[in-house]
C-alpha cells in the first residue's frame, strides 16, 4: 500500500498541483456550490505550509511557516483566516485569503502553547483561542482583540487541561470548549504526561466573563474530548480519542442538546464503531439538514449520522481522511493526509474525487473568500 510519504514524492514529479476534477460543470451547480479551501499542509521534505486552494483546483497561495500547524477560523465580515500552530506549536498566523498574503503572526508569549484552535466572536472584533499554560498545566480561552492588531485583552480559566476545538453557539454569546483533558509540555513534544489521571470534559462558557456554565464528563476518564461543531438549532456533537487499551471499544461521539441540557454518546454499531480504531479526527455539521460528518484516518473512513437522533446515516472509505467542512444540501467535502480532496454525500457510500494534490493535508479545513484571480 502507497503509503503518505510514498504518495507525496510520486505527486511531486508533476511540480504544481492539478485537479482531478478541475472545474466541471457537474460540480459546480447551484445545489453545489464552489469550494474555496485553507488549510495547514506539509511537502515531501516536511516543510510547512498554510495553503489555499480555489474550486478550480489552482493553489491561491502557499505560505511557508516555522512550525506544524493545525486548525483554522474565518473571520466574519472579514479577509482574514487565523491559522494555528499545531500542539505545542507557539505561532498563530493572520492570513488576508483576499490577498494571499501573511499579514502577522502572533506568539503566544513566554510560558504558553497554542493547541490549533480558535474562533470569532460574531461582530468578527474578538477572537477566542485554546492555550496551555505549560509551567501550571492550566488550559484556558485566550481572548484577542482582532481590531487592535490581536492585542491580547484576556485569559479565561477553563479549571481543567488540554482545551482543544471551541465553537461559538447560534446564540453569540456561548463558546463550547472540547477539554481533552490531556497534559503536554513543549519540551517533551507531544509526549502525554497524565493518562493516568486525565479529566476531559465538554464546557459551555460564557465569551464575555469567562464564567463556566456548564461541564459534561464523558463516560470514561480517557475519553479525551478534542474535536465539535454546533448546528444552526444548538446541538453539539463532539468527537474522543481514546487513550485506554486499543482493544477495548468505548463511545466515541458525544451529543449535546443545549436547549435542554440532555449529554449523551449514541451507540454505533460494534463493528462500525471498532472501525474507527478510538481516533475521530474533524467534526463538521450540515447547515441545511440534519447530518454531521466524523472523520477517522486510523479507521481510513468518514461516517454520517443524523445528528437530532445520533442515528448512523453512511460510511464512506477515504484513505487517511482527516479534514472535513459541510458543502451543499446533504453533503462534506474532505481532505486525506495523501493528497486527495473528496465529495461526500449522506446518500451514497462511494466518495468522488475533487482533488489531488502533492501535499499532505492537516486535519482541519477552513473555508476562505479568495480575491480575483
Amino acid at each position: 500500500m502507497l503509503n503518505r510519504r510514498g504518495f507525496i514524492k510520486a505527486s511531486l514529479t508533476g511540480a504544481s498541483i492539478t485537479a482531478v476534477t478541475a472545474c466541471s460543470q457537474r460540480l459546480l451547480t447551484p445545489a453545489a456550490p464552489a469550494l474555496a479551501l485553507v488549510s495547514a499542509v506539509d511537502d515531501a521534505k516536511g516543510q510547512h505550509y498554510i495553503s489555499g486552494v480555489d474550486s478550480c483546483g489552482q493553489k491561491r497561495f502557499q505560505i511557508p511557516v516555522a512550525e506544524r500547524c493545525h486548525g483554522g477560523c474565518p473571520q466574519p465580515y472579514g479577509d482574514h483566516v487565523v491559522v494555528f500552530a499545531r500542539r505545542p506549536g507557539r505561532q498563530m498566523h493572520v492570513i488576508n485569503t483576499r490577498s494571499g498574503q501573511l499579514e502577522r503572526s502572533v506568539h503566544a508569549g513566554d510560558g504558553y502553547h497554542y493547541y490549533g484552535h480558535g474562533v470569532y466572536s460574531p461582530d468578527a472584533r474578538l477572537l477566542y483561542v485554546t492555550m496551555n499554560n505549560y509551567q501550571t498545566s492550566a488550559g484556558l480561552v485566550r481572548v484577542y482583540d482582532a481590531f487592535d492588531g490581536y492585542r491580547q485583552v484576556a485569559d479565561f480559566d477553563l479549571a481543567g487541561i488540554g482545551p482543544h476545538e471551541l465553537r461559538l453557539h447560534p446564540d453569540g454569546n456561548t463558546l463550547v470548549v472540547a477539554l481533552g483533558g490531556i497534559e503536554t509540555h513543549p519540551d517533551y513534544d507531544r509526549i502525554k504526561l497524565n493518562l493516568d489521571r486525565m479529566e476531559p470534559a465538554l464546557i459551555l462558557m460564557d465569551r464575555h466573563s469567562g464564567e463556566i456554565t456548564a461541564r459534561y464528563s464523558p463516560s470514561h476518564p480517557q475519553l479525551s474530548c478534542r474535536h465539535l461543531d454546533v448546528s444552526p438549532d444548538g446541538v453539539v456533537i463532539a468527537g474522543y480519542q481514546y487513550e485506554g487499551p486499543e482493544w477495548e471499544t468505548p463511545p466515541l461521539i458525544a451529543r449535546l442538546d443545549t436547549a435542554t441540557g440532555e449529554f449523551s454518546e449514541p451507540e454505533l454499531p460494534l463493528e462500525e464503531l471498532a472501525g474507527l480504531r478510538n481516533y475521530t479526527a474533524s467534526i463538521a455539521i450540515s447547515r441545511h439538514s440534519p447530518l454531521a460528518v466524523i472523520t477517522a484516518p486510523l479507521g481510513n473512513r468518514a461516517i454520517i449520522i443524523n445528528y437530532r437522533t445520533g442515528e448512523l446515516v453512511q460510511r464512506i472509505a477515504v484513505q487517511d481522511v482527516a479534514g472535513a467542512l459541510p458543502y451543499g444540501e446533504r453533503g462534506f467535502v474532505v481532505t486525506s493526509g495523501l493528497g486527495g480532496v473528496f465529495l461526500l454525500s449522506a446518500d451514497s457510500d462511494q466518495a468522488v474525487p475533487h482533488g489531488s494534490y502533492p501535499v499532505r493535508w492537516d486535519n482541519h479545513l477552513t473555508p476562505g473568500q479568495f480575491g480575483v484571480a
